[in-house]
Protein backbone atom coordinates (compact mmCIF):
# COMPACT_ATOMS: atom_id res chain seq x y z
CA UNK A 1 0.00 0.00 0.00
CA UNK A 2 1.19 3.63 -0.40
CA UNK A 3 2.21 4.78 2.88
CA UNK A 4 2.41 9.03 3.50
CA UNK A 5 4.31 9.66 6.28
CA UNK A 6 3.71 13.28 7.98
CA UNK A 7 7.39 13.94 9.74
CA UNK A 8 10.09 16.52 9.93
CA UNK A 9 12.02 16.64 7.40
CA UNK A 10 13.51 13.87 5.57
CA UNK A 11 17.43 15.83 5.29
CA UNK A 12 16.96 16.31 9.09
CA UNK A 13 16.45 12.22 10.05
CA UNK A 14 19.50 10.78 11.70
CA UNK A 15 18.98 7.43 10.61
CA UNK A 16 21.11 5.46 12.94
CA UNK A 17 18.83 6.26 15.62
CA UNK A 18 15.34 7.53 13.78
CA UNK A 19 12.05 5.32 14.80
CA UNK A 20 10.56 6.88 11.80
CA UNK A 21 13.27 5.42 9.90
CA UNK A 22 13.07 2.22 10.89
CA UNK A 23 9.24 1.99 10.51
CA UNK A 24 9.83 3.29 6.97
CA UNK A 25 12.92 0.86 6.24
CA UNK A 26 10.76 -2.00 7.20
CA UNK A 27 7.67 -0.57 5.34
CA UNK A 28 9.69 -0.68 2.24
CA UNK A 29 11.46 -3.88 2.85
CA UNK A 30 7.32 -5.02 2.63
CA UNK A 31 6.95 -3.82 -0.67
CA UNK A 32 5.00 -0.73 0.44
CA UNK A 33 5.61 2.81 -1.32
CA UNK A 34 6.76 5.26 1.01
CA UNK A 35 5.46 8.77 0.46
CA UNK A 36 6.44 11.97 3.03
CA UNK A 37 5.03 14.93 3.65
CA UNK A 38 5.58 17.94 6.55
CA UNK A 39 2.51 19.26 8.33
CA UNK A 40 3.29 22.39 6.27
CA UNK A 41 1.95 20.71 3.22
CA UNK A 42 -1.14 19.73 4.25
CA UNK A 43 -4.24 21.77 2.51
CA UNK A 44 -7.96 21.88 3.45
CA UNK A 45 -8.93 22.53 -0.15
CA UNK A 46 -12.97 23.14 0.90
CA UNK A 47 -13.82 19.74 -0.03
CA UNK A 48 -10.59 17.15 0.59
CA UNK A 49 -7.53 17.56 2.53
CA UNK A 50 -4.50 17.08 0.32
CA UNK A 51 -0.90 17.14 0.91
CA UNK A 52 1.91 18.39 -1.43
CA UNK A 53 3.70 14.78 -0.80
CA UNK A 54 6.76 13.28 -2.14
CA UNK A 55 7.37 9.49 -3.57
CA UNK A 56 10.97 8.50 -2.34
CA UNK A 57 12.74 4.89 -2.06
CA UNK A 58 15.39 4.02 0.91
CA UNK A 59 18.94 3.41 -1.08
CA UNK A 60 22.16 2.71 0.05
CA UNK A 61 23.31 -0.36 1.92
CA UNK A 62 21.10 -0.82 4.32
CA UNK A 63 23.09 -1.95 7.23
CA UNK A 64 24.93 1.14 7.40
CA UNK A 65 23.32 3.95 9.14
CA UNK A 66 25.92 6.32 9.07
CA UNK A 67 25.55 6.98 5.57
CA UNK A 68 25.21 10.16 4.54
CA UNK A 69 22.54 9.93 1.31
CA UNK A 70 19.68 7.59 2.58
CA UNK A 71 16.91 8.53 0.07
CA UNK A 72 15.57 9.15 -3.47
CA UNK A 73 12.42 11.18 -4.04
CA UNK A 74 10.84 12.56 -6.44
CA UNK A 75 9.13 16.26 -6.72
CA UNK A 76 6.13 16.94 -4.73
CA UNK A 77 2.89 16.50 -5.93
CA UNK A 78 -0.78 17.00 -4.25
CA UNK A 79 -2.73 14.21 -3.48
CA UNK A 80 -5.39 13.20 -1.76
CA UNK A 81 -5.15 12.14 1.92
CA UNK A 82 -7.79 9.38 1.50
CA UNK A 83 -5.95 7.72 -1.31
CA UNK A 84 -3.07 6.39 0.65
CA UNK A 85 -3.73 3.31 2.48
CA UNK A 86 -2.24 4.80 5.34
CA UNK A 87 -1.39 8.18 7.40
CA UNK A 88 1.06 8.01 9.50
CA UNK A 89 1.36 11.37 12.29
CA UNK A 90 5.66 11.39 13.07
CA UNK A 91 6.33 14.90 13.81
CA UNK A 92 8.12 15.82 16.53
CA UNK A 93 6.65 18.34 19.02
CA UNK A 94 6.63 20.72 20.48
CA UNK A 95 2.74 20.66 20.55
CA UNK A 96 2.24 23.96 19.86
CA UNK A 97 -1.08 25.69 17.58
CA UNK A 98 0.52 24.34 14.45
CA UNK A 99 0.48 21.15 15.99
CA UNK A 100 -2.89 21.33 16.55
CA UNK A 101 -4.14 22.50 13.40
CA UNK A 102 -2.37 19.68 11.64
CA UNK A 103 -4.36 17.44 13.41
CA UNK A 104 -7.33 19.11 12.98
CA UNK A 105 -6.76 19.10 9.32
CA UNK A 106 -6.06 15.62 9.26
CA UNK A 107 -9.28 14.98 11.14
CA UNK A 108 -11.06 16.64 8.24
CA UNK A 109 -9.17 14.04 5.90
CA UNK A 110 -10.15 11.30 8.37
CA UNK A 111 -13.77 11.90 8.29
CA UNK A 112 -13.65 12.19 4.35
CA UNK A 113 -12.07 8.57 4.48
CA UNK A 114 -8.53 8.82 5.36
CA UNK A 115 -6.94 5.97 7.70
CA UNK A 116 -4.65 8.05 9.94
CA UNK A 117 -2.13 7.16 12.65
CA UNK A 118 -2.19 7.92 15.31
CA UNK A 119 -6.08 8.68 15.40
CA UNK A 120 -5.91 12.83 15.03
CA UNK A 121 -8.61 13.45 18.12
CA UNK A 122 -6.39 11.01 20.48
CA UNK A 123 -3.25 12.88 19.87
CA UNK A 124 -4.71 15.99 20.51
CA UNK A 125 -6.54 15.03 23.37
CA UNK A 126 -4.07 13.24 25.38
CA UNK A 127 -2.05 15.36 26.96
CA UNK A 128 1.66 13.60 27.26
CA UNK A 129 2.10 14.98 30.95
CA UNK A 130 -1.43 15.18 32.35
CA UNK A 131 -3.01 11.54 30.64
CA UNK A 132 -1.97 9.71 33.85
CA UNK A 133 -4.50 11.43 35.59
CA UNK A 134 -6.58 8.86 34.06
CA UNK A 135 -4.82 6.33 36.09
CA UNK A 136 -4.14 7.35 39.24
CA UNK A 137 -3.28 3.86 40.63
CA UNK A 138 -0.19 3.69 38.74
CA UNK A 139 1.09 7.50 39.87
CA UNK A 140 3.27 8.77 42.38
CA UNK A 141 2.27 11.74 43.92
CA UNK A 142 1.52 14.61 41.68
CA UNK A 143 0.10 18.15 41.25
CA UNK A 144 -0.53 20.06 38.64
CA UNK A 145 -1.44 24.30 38.96
CA UNK A 146 -0.52 27.62 38.13
CA UNK A 147 -0.83 28.69 42.21
CA UNK A 148 2.47 29.52 43.40
CA UNK A 149 1.08 28.68 46.72
CA UNK A 150 0.04 25.19 46.25
CA UNK A 151 3.44 24.47 44.94
CA UNK A 152 5.33 25.61 47.22
CA UNK A 153 2.69 23.85 49.75
CA UNK A 154 3.56 20.29 47.55
CA UNK A 155 7.09 21.24 47.95
CA UNK A 156 6.84 21.84 51.78
CA UNK A 157 4.80 18.35 52.12
CA UNK A 158 7.46 16.02 50.04
CA UNK A 159 10.25 17.81 50.74
CA UNK A 160 12.04 16.66 47.20
CA UNK A 161 10.36 16.90 44.21
CA UNK A 162 10.48 17.58 40.55
CA UNK A 163 9.15 20.64 38.61
CA UNK A 164 8.07 20.30 34.76
CA UNK A 165 6.18 22.48 32.41
CA UNK A 166 3.69 20.52 31.00
CA UNK A 167 4.60 21.24 27.18
CA UNK A 168 8.07 20.15 27.70
CA UNK A 169 10.36 17.65 25.59
CA UNK A 170 13.19 16.09 25.72
CA UNK A 171 13.76 16.51 29.48
CA UNK A 172 13.97 20.77 28.61
CA UNK A 173 12.62 22.45 31.77
CA UNK A 174 12.53 19.79 34.34
CA UNK A 175 14.25 20.84 37.33
CA UNK A 176 14.70 18.93 41.40
CA UNK A 177 13.76 20.84 43.97
CA UNK A 178 15.85 19.52 47.01
CA UNK A 179 14.42 20.08 50.95
CA UNK A 180 16.25 23.18 51.55
CA UNK A 181 14.13 24.59 48.49
CA UNK A 182 16.83 26.35 46.74
CA UNK A 183 15.79 28.58 44.28
CA UNK A 184 12.25 27.17 44.56
CA UNK A 185 10.82 30.73 44.17
CA UNK A 186 12.37 31.15 40.83
CA UNK A 187 11.94 28.20 39.04
CA UNK A 188 8.09 28.53 39.55
CA UNK A 189 7.83 31.81 38.58
CA UNK A 190 10.18 30.76 35.61
CA UNK A 191 7.91 27.69 35.01
CA UNK A 192 4.40 29.08 35.41
CA UNK A 193 5.39 32.48 33.60
CA UNK A 194 4.39 34.54 36.87
CA UNK A 195 1.46 32.31 37.44
CA UNK A 196 0.22 32.31 33.66
CA UNK A 197 1.14 28.53 32.80
CA UNK A 198 0.64 25.56 34.88
CA UNK A 199 3.48 23.34 36.50
CA UNK A 200 3.27 20.07 36.93
CA UNK A 201 5.20 19.10 40.66
CA UNK A 202 5.91 15.26 41.11
CA UNK A 203 7.65 14.10 44.16
CA UNK A 204 10.98 12.97 43.36
CA UNK A 205 10.89 9.60 42.70
CA UNK A 206 14.26 8.13 44.05
CA UNK A 207 14.42 4.69 41.02
CA UNK A 208 15.19 7.16 38.47
CA UNK A 209 18.96 6.44 39.24
CA UNK A 210 18.10 2.74 37.29
CA UNK A 211 16.17 4.74 34.78
CA UNK A 212 13.31 6.50 33.58
CA UNK A 213 11.97 3.57 31.30
CA UNK A 214 9.90 3.98 28.19
CA UNK A 215 7.26 1.13 27.46
CA UNK A 216 6.45 0.61 24.09
CA UNK A 217 2.52 0.03 23.03
CA UNK A 218 1.48 -1.31 19.96
CA UNK A 219 -2.24 -1.61 18.81
CA UNK A 220 -2.54 -2.23 22.41
CA UNK A 221 -0.17 -4.99 23.18
CA UNK A 222 3.50 -4.20 24.72
CA UNK A 223 7.05 -4.46 23.02
CA UNK A 224 8.72 -6.86 25.51
CA UNK A 225 11.59 -4.67 26.38
CA UNK A 226 11.86 -1.33 27.52
CA UNK A 227 14.18 1.14 27.16
CA UNK A 228 15.99 2.06 30.65
CA UNK A 229 17.38 6.06 29.76
CA UNK A 230 19.57 6.39 32.72
CA UNK A 231 20.62 9.57 33.85
CA UNK A 232 24.45 10.27 33.67
CA UNK A 233 26.60 12.18 36.24
CA UNK A 234 25.14 14.50 38.46
CA UNK A 235 22.38 15.07 35.92
CA UNK A 236 18.39 14.04 37.25
CA UNK A 237 17.34 13.72 33.44
CA UNK A 238 17.57 10.22 31.68
CA UNK A 239 16.54 11.38 28.33
CA UNK A 240 18.59 10.83 25.39
CA UNK A 241 18.53 13.86 24.30
CA UNK A 242 19.71 15.01 27.87
CA UNK A 243 22.68 12.62 27.44
CA UNK A 244 21.08 9.66 28.94
CA UNK A 245 22.10 6.13 28.61
CA UNK A 246 20.08 4.07 26.69
CA UNK A 247 19.83 0.36 27.84
CA UNK A 248 17.51 -2.35 26.66
CA UNK A 249 15.68 -4.21 29.43
CA UNK A 250 12.90 -7.02 30.13
CA UNK A 251 9.84 -5.96 31.23
CA UNK A 252 9.14 -6.00 34.95
CA UNK A 253 5.70 -7.47 36.42
CA UNK A 254 4.71 -3.59 37.41
CA UNK A 255 5.55 -2.57 33.97
CA UNK A 256 3.40 -5.17 32.49
CA UNK A 257 0.46 -4.36 35.06
CA UNK A 258 0.76 -0.86 33.82
CA UNK A 259 0.68 -1.89 29.86
CA UNK A 260 -1.79 -4.36 30.28
CA UNK A 261 -4.00 -1.38 32.05
CA UNK A 262 -3.38 0.72 29.47
CA UNK A 263 -2.75 -0.62 26.40
CA UNK A 264 -6.48 -1.69 25.71
CA UNK A 265 -7.80 1.35 26.48
CA UNK A 266 -5.48 3.22 24.48
CA UNK A 267 -5.60 1.07 21.54
CA UNK A 268 -9.76 1.66 21.74
CA UNK A 269 -9.15 4.95 21.24
CA UNK A 270 -7.07 4.53 17.90
CA UNK A 271 -3.64 4.92 19.56
CA UNK A 272 -1.72 2.50 17.16
CA UNK A 273 1.75 3.33 19.07
CA UNK A 274 2.20 4.83 22.98
CA UNK A 275 5.14 5.31 24.68
CA UNK A 276 4.85 5.13 27.93
CA UNK A 277 7.48 6.33 30.78
CA UNK A 278 7.99 4.84 34.04
CA UNK A 279 10.23 5.27 37.18
CA UNK A 280 10.78 2.57 39.47
CA UNK A 281 7.11 1.31 39.80
CA UNK A 282 5.31 4.92 39.00
CA UNK A 283 3.86 5.98 35.26
CA UNK A 284 5.00 9.58 34.71
CA UNK A 285 4.31 10.27 31.02
CA UNK A 286 1.88 8.97 28.27
CA UNK A 287 3.62 9.81 25.08
CA UNK A 288 1.15 9.65 21.61
CA UNK A 289 2.47 12.42 19.36
CA UNK A 290 6.22 10.41 18.09
CA UNK A 291 7.15 8.28 20.70
CA UNK A 292 10.59 6.86 20.19
CA UNK A 293 13.35 4.11 21.06
CA UNK A 294 12.54 1.32 18.08
CA UNK A 295 16.10 1.63 17.01
CA UNK A 296 17.79 1.40 20.93
CA UNK A 297 15.66 -2.07 21.66
CA UNK A 298 16.02 -3.24 18.24
CA UNK A 299 19.84 -3.02 18.27
CA UNK A 300 20.03 -4.15 22.12
CA UNK A 301 18.02 -7.32 22.27
CA UNK A 302 17.02 -7.90 18.65
CA UNK A 303 13.40 -8.21 18.96
CA UNK A 304 12.06 -6.78 15.89
CA UNK A 305 10.06 -3.58 17.32
CA UNK A 306 9.57 -1.99 13.67
CA UNK A 307 7.95 -5.45 12.44
CA UNK A 308 5.64 -5.30 15.02
CA UNK A 309 4.63 -1.66 14.21
CA UNK A 310 4.80 -2.76 10.45
CA UNK A 311 1.91 -5.59 11.36
CA UNK A 312 -0.22 -3.73 12.94
CA UNK A 313 -0.01 -0.95 11.03
CA UNK A 314 -1.09 -3.62 8.21
CA UNK A 315 -4.08 -4.67 10.78
CA UNK A 316 -5.36 -1.47 11.62
CA UNK A 317 -5.42 -0.09 8.10
CA UNK A 318 -7.29 -3.29 6.79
Amino acid sequence: MDILFVADPLDRFRIYKDSTYAMMAEAARRGHTLYACEPRHLAWTGGDVEANARRFAIVGDGADLKRDTWYAADPAAARSLKSFGAVIMRKDPPFDMEYVTSTWLLELAERGGARIFNKPQSIRDHSEKLAIGEFPQFVAPTLVTRDPARLRAFHEEHGDVILKPLDGMGGMGVFRVKADGMNLGSIIEMLSHDGARSVMAQKFIPEIKAGDKRILLIGGQPVPYSLARIPQGNEVRGNLAAGGLGVAQPLTGRDREIADTLGPVLAARGLLLVGLDAIGDWLTEVNVTSPTCFREIMEQTGFDVAGMFIDALERAAG
